[in-house]
């Protein structure tokens, strides 16, 4: 992997406080030599099912055609918001990677007991589509990787590059900080859409 290749990492930033019904996301512009390269924001709502959107539009705002793949954190944001990896990555031409850092029996159970009827079938008709979780050793840490776009003998290699020290990728990384930040500045301000950052294309 160059240096200078660039990838976007998603993540969230959400507090089951009881009465949040947002969560804000970051799409992190993060080259493979670390250097931060731009930003940007979205909402998706809690217990939704706008996550895959938000993601896109992500994406879309940033009309960086130099991002050559994307990272989400996981694919259940916001209280089992599902994402659809195959729809993200078919809109945005990019091979996608969901990286998340837990051993997990699946959601299966957990979907089954929070919903029921049409709101059960349509989030376990996305979580069936969704490829395998594949073991990745970084260092001394462990991740689970479903990659759409990216052959299974090169899973590990995507992840290790963008993955220089811990066990989390440095787009996602830098993408989390970004969204507890604006959560934050939202809250405080009581703003009402979702910050911007600059793009600072190099």
């Amino acid at each position: 992997m160059q240096s200078g290749t660039r990838a976007l990492g998603v993540a969230e930033s959400y507090v089951d406080d009881g009465g949040a019904e947002t969560s804000v996301l970051c799409g992190a512009v993060v080259r493979a030599d670390r250097v931060v390269d731009g930003a940007a924001f979205a909402t998706c709502t809690v217990g939704g099912d706008d996550a895959t959107d938000a993601v896109r539009r992500l994406f879309t705002d940033l009309g960086r055609e130099d991002v050559r793949l994307l990272f989400v954190a996981g694919v259940a944001p916001a209280w089992f918001n599902l994402l659809d990896l195959s729809a993200v990555a078919d809109a945005v031409d990019r091979p996608v990677l969901s990286v998340s850092f837990e051993e997990s029996d699946g959601l299966d159970s957990a979907l089954r007991e929070q919903f029921s009827g049409d709101e059960l079938d349509a989030r376990l008709a996305v979580y069936d589509s969704l490829p395998p979780r594949r073991p990745v050793s970084v260092g001394d840490d462990t991740v689970f990787a479903r990659a759409v776009g990216v052959a299974d003998d090169d899973i590990a290699r995507v992840v290790r590059a963008y993955t220089p020290e811990g066990g989390r990728p440095e787009p996602l990384r830098v993408a989390r900080l970004l969204a507890r930040s604006g959560r934050a500045w939202r809250e405080r301000e009581g703003f009402c859409g979702p910050p911007t950052a600059p793009d600072r294309r190099r």
